[in-house]
C-alpha cells in the first residue's frame, strides 16, 4: 500500500507540472484542467471500485496551506515604495468597493430566495464576492509587469477583505450589531499582532543561522496563522505584512537595534526562499484543485438551479467589475484586460465550506460553486486574447 501511495503521488505531481506547462505555453488558466481532471477521476476510479473517501477532508485543509502560501508568494514579488502609493490605494478601492456591491446584491439574493437571515445572506454571499489570489496571480502572468502588480494587489487586498468580513460575521453572535463589534475590534486587533507577528518571524529568519531555516519560519507562520484563525481573526494580513518585510527588511533594520542583523547573502537567502515558496505552492495548489474535482458530484452540476445561480452570480461579477473601471477612469485598454481577471477560486471554495458546516444550504448551491470558479477562471482567456490584440495594433 505504501509504494502504491508513493507511485500515485508522484505520477499525480508529474502530471500536474505537464498540465503547468502545457497550460502556460497554450495561454490555459491551469485549474480548468486540473479540475476537470479531478472530475473525471471520480467515474473512472469508481469503475474500478476505487473509492477516495478522504478527499472531501483534505480539500479544506490543503486549500487553507496553498492560500498562506500563495499570499506569500504574491507579497514577495510586492516592493513597497513611494512610487506605489498610488496603486496601493486604486487596488484596495476597488477590491473594497467591488466587494461590497457584490456582497450586497448577494446577499440580498440570499435573503429573498433563500429566506436567510440578514448576517447568515452576507455569510453566503462573501464567498462569490472574493476575489481568487490561487488563480488570478498565477493567470496574470502574460500581462506586463505595471498591470500583474496591479492584480496582485487587487486580489491580496481581496482575500483579506473577503477573509476578515467572513470569520468575523462566523463568531458574532448572529446579530447584524454583534457582527460589525466583532468586524471592527477583530480587524484591529488582527492588524496589530500581524505586525508583531510579522516582525518577530523575519527576525528569526535574520538570525537563524545553518541550513535549515526556512522550515521553522514556515513552521511558526502556519502555527500563527491557525491560532488567529481558532480566535476568528485575519491572520491573512500577517502573511502579507511578512512577505512584505522579507522582501523589504530596511522597513525593520532601520530601527537600531536591529540595523546590522541583514547580512551579506541575505539576498541570496531571500531568493532560495522565494524558489521554495514557489515550488511548494505549485504543488499544493494542484493537489487542491484535483481532489475539488473528485470531490464535486457531478449531480450537481446539471441541476438547472446551479446554471441560474452560477450565471446571475457571473454577471453581478462581471458587470460590477467593469463598471467599477469605467468609474475609475482607467484606460480602456487596461481595462478592457483587467475587467476580464475576477476568477473565484481557491478562498471561495474554503469559505463556501464554512458557510455550508454553519447553516443548512441547498445542494444546487455545491455546483453552482464550482460552475462559478470554471466559469469566472475561463473567462480569463478572453483577457488574454484581448491583450494579444492590443499587441499586434500596437506596433502599427
Amino acid at each position: 500500500m505504501t509504494d502504491q501511495a508513493i507511485l500515485g503521488a508522484s505520477l499525480f505531481l508529474l502530471i500536474a507540472f505537464g498540465v503547468e506547462r502545457a497550460c502556460r505555453r497554450w495561454g490555459v488558466p491551469s485549474v480548468l484542467v486540473l479540475v476537470v481532471i479531478g472530475l473525471i477521476a471520480r467515474p473512472l476510479l469508481d469503475f474500478i471500485d476505487l473509492h477516495l473517501t478522504w478527499a472531501g477532508r483534505l480539500v479544506p485543509i490543503i486549500g487553507t496551506i496553498g492560500l498562506v502560501l500563495i499570499v506569500l508568494e504574491a507579497a514577495l514579488d510586492i516592493e513597497l515604495r513611494r512610487d506605489r502609493l498610488r496603486l496601493i490605494g486604486t487596488t484596495l478601492f476597488l477590491a473594497t468597493a467591488g466587494f461590497v456591491v457584490c456582497v450586497m446584491v448577494f446577499a440580498m439574493a440570499a435573503h429573498l430566495l433563500l429566506d436567510l437571515g440578514p448576517v447568515q445572506a452576507v455569510l453566503l454571499a462573501t464567498p462569490f464576492a472574493v476575489i481568487s489570489s490561487a488563480v488570478a496571480i498565477p493567470s496574470s502572468a502574460f500581462l506586463p509587469r505595471q498591470e500583474r502588480e496591479f492584480i496582485v494587489y487587487e486580489t491580496s487586498m481581496s482575500d483579506i477583505i473577503g477573509v476578515l468580513v467572513f470569520f468575523s460575521l462566523l463568531g458574532s453572535d448572529g446579530s447584524v450589531q454583534g457582527a460589525l463589534v466583532t468586524l471592527l475590534g477583530g480587524g484591529v486587533l488582527s492588524l496589530l499582532l500581524s505586525i508583531l507577528c510579522a516582525v518577530a518571524l523575519m527576525l528569526v529568519l535574520l538570525r537563524v543561522e545553518g541550513h535549515i531555516r526556512f522550515v521553522p519560519l514556515l513552521a511558526g507562520l502556519f502555527f500563527l496563522y491557525s491560532t488567529g484563525k481558532l480566535l476568528h481573526l485575519s491572520p491573512l494580513i500577517m502573511v502579507l505584512i511578512l512577505g512584505l518585510l522579507l522582501n523589504k527588511p530596511s522597513l525593520v533594520t532601520r530601527f537600531r537595534p536591529f540595523q546590522h542583523w541583514v547580512g551579506k547573502d541575505y539576498a541570496a537567502t531571500l531568493s532560495e526562499l522565494k524558489t521554495l515558496v514557489v515550488e511548494l505552492t505549485f504543488v499544493v495548489r494542484g493537489f487542491f484543485f484535483v481532489l475539488l474535482g473528485y470531490w464535486t458530484d457531478l449531480s450537481d452540476l446539471v441541476s438547472p438551479w446551479a446554471w441560474l445561480v452560477a450565471a446571475f452570480a457571473l454577471a453581478v461579477i462581471f458587470g460590477s467589475r467593469f463598471a467599477l473601471l469605467r468609474l475609475m477612469r482607467m484606460d480602456p485598454a487596461a481595462a478592457g484586460v483587467l475587467g476580464w481577471i475576477a476568477p473565484r477560486g481557491l478562498i471561495t471554495v474554503l469559505l463556501f465550506i464554512h458557510a455550508r458546516e454553519a447553516f443548512v444550504l441547498p445542494g444546487f448551491l455545491n455546483g453552482a460553486v464550482i460552475l462559478v470558479v470554471l466559469a469566472s477562471s475561463a473567462l480569463i482567456l478572453v483577457a488574454r486574447f484581448s491583450f494579444g490584440k492590443q499587441e499586434k495594433i500596437e506596433p502599427d
